[in-house]
């Protein structure tokens, strides 16, 4: 078994992305997928446009080898392509900077909300998910880096240098992120003050 893109048989199956139905006789991406209820694996289906924003690596292995018309190809395409864009300007590796998309991540130091737009240092860290511990990323503003870096590991010039490493801000952008985590260092906790904004 693997990838395929086949004709919905029927209009039972949902998609595993968006969760609507995919309707009988409907272009769909089947992903190969382990489960904990079976030594085999099943498939996991998806509509193509949701692939393609979700899974573009996958659709367009099979997409390459696929022989039939795409009746919307013109539309998975521009989804592909965007994938690409946003995929490159994700950060691959912790530390980085970016700007909060939303107001709802809270400063693992100071415990206030990182305001949405504002600059931010993502670092891993360990989170609890019931009985498991997984690693995902923890929020802090600029200045209050000085303050967690017994969480983090390492000294604040590692911090900094994988900062400038792994961001994808402009530098101007950077240098000011940087003088504030360099001021919370000055200033002993962190904590002090929003972070600093785009130009």
């Amino acid at each position: 078994m693997a990838n395929v893109i086949e004709e919905a048989k029927s209009g039972r199956a949902s998609c595993r992305t968006c969760r609507k139905a995919i309707a009988k006789g409907e272009l769909r991406l089947g992903v190969e997928a382990q489960t904990q209820f079976s030594d085999t694996p099943s498939m996991q289906w998806h509509h193509l446009l949701c692939a393609a924003q979700k899974l573009p690596d996958e659709l367009k292995a099979v997409l390459a080898d696929y022989a039939g018309e795409i009746p919307n190809r013109a539309e998975i395409d521009a989804a592909l392509a965007d994938s690409a864009k946003k995929a490159a300007a994700k950060p691959a590796a912790f530390p980085y900077v970016d700007k909060a998309p939303t107001g709802r991540a809270r400063c693992m130091q100071c415990g206030q909300s990182i305001d949405k737009g504002a600059f931010r240092i993502a670092v891993e860290r360990e989170l609890e998910m019931g009985a498991n511990v997984t690693r995902g990323a923890g929020y802090l503003h600029p200045r209050c880096v000085a303050g967690n870096l017994e969480n983090i590991g390492g000294s604040l010039d590692d911090v900094i240098e994988g900062v400038r490493t792994n961001s994808k801000i402009s530098e101007d952008e950077l240098d000011g992120v940087i003088a504030d985590m360099e001021q919370g260092s000055e200033g002993g906790e962190g904590g002090e003050g929003a972070p600093a904004q785009g130009a």
